[in-house]
């Protein structure tokens, strides 16, 4: 059995656990536990009143999102609705001006750095997928591996069994196997997409962010990947921001809207698009 790395995250990141989390328990999280992770709510992430100011513009106003371990959401709405300084929020990028983010039931995401974050179990993925273009597939995977990257330890690295077999397993999940050996710059565009989202998983994350992720991609890609996604979900929790709204069907089970940095509805996606006020700041008669 593989043995999953805990995160280091230093005591003074850590709150006591919220034992009454109304808000959280109301919703009905799943219960699914992962290593290193306090979530006995079952909830991964707690955005709790978060709000974010850029010279008096309010790019994000009050907002309350909760999200389920293993759950996979989908986030929507128009273009400065708030979806892009939500993940950078998440992330540790940009700083509520107020509010509570908890990662868990006891991470502090307001007092971690972007890398503190990362090493605790956050993926992001950005639109523009973000490879090491010389190097091949192979190299991606095992650059990314969680481990010691310090000069000294990467000069002496020789793979192990056991990373050599997560490797395998990672690129049967994204579907490169049979492009291990060719340089990543030579990808198509939805490959490099998936070698992104591999290099993701090879950090074992607790919850993976992923930014217009089928953007760009044929429609076998993007089959692909609404079925790459459901496999993940359960193993880990996925935040999934995009437009396209037929791939958002075929993938989420609960969908949140953002409008003026607020969270204007949430439900299943028949539910939001049949509301009155989806219709009218996003969705069009």
């Amino acid at each position: 059995m593989r043995t999953v790395p805990l995160p280091v995250v230093h005591p003074e990141f850590m709150l006591e656990p919220i034992i009454d989390g109304a808000g959280r328990d109301a919703i009905g999280l799943g219960q699914l536990r992962q290593p290193g992770l306090d979530v006995r709510h079952g909830t991964v992430l707690t955005l709790e009143d978060i709000s974010v100011s850029f010279d008096g513009f309010k790019a994000l106003n009050a907002l309350n999102l909760y999200i389920g371990v293993g759950e996979l959401r989908c986030i929507i709405g128009p273009n400065g609705a708030g979806k892009t300084t939500l993940m950078d929020v998440i992330t540790g990028k940009t700083r509520p001006s107020t509010g509570k983010a908890w990662f868990g039931d006891t991470l502090d995401l307001t007092r971690m750095s972007e890398v503190e974050i990362a090493q605790s179990g956050i993926g992001r993925k950005f639109q523009k997928p973000t490879v090491f273009e010389a190097l091949t597939v192979y190299e991606n995977l095992e650059l990314a591996q969680k481990t010691d990257k310090s000069v000294w330890a990467s000069l002496r690295a020789r793979l192990s069994g056991e990373q050599r077999d997560r490797i395998d397993e990672v690129l049967g999940t994204i579907r490169l196997e049979a492009s291990q050996h060719r340089l990543a710059g030579l990808l198509s565009h939805g490959q490099k997409q998936f070698l992104e989202i591999g290099m993701l998983l090879m950090q074992d994350p607790q919850l993976l962010l992923l930014d217009e992720p089928v953007a760009g991609m044929t429609d076998a890609e993007t089959a692909f990947t609404a079925e790459l996604f459901k496999s993940l979900a359960g193993k880990h929790s996925l935040m999934v921001v995009e437009h396209d709204m037929g791939f958002v069907g075929s993938i989420a089970d609960h969908v949140t809207v953002l409008h003026q940095g607020s969270v204007l509805a949430e439900g299943s996606l028949e539910q939001v698009q049949a509301d009155d006020r989806v219709i009218e700041v996003y969705l069009g008669r």
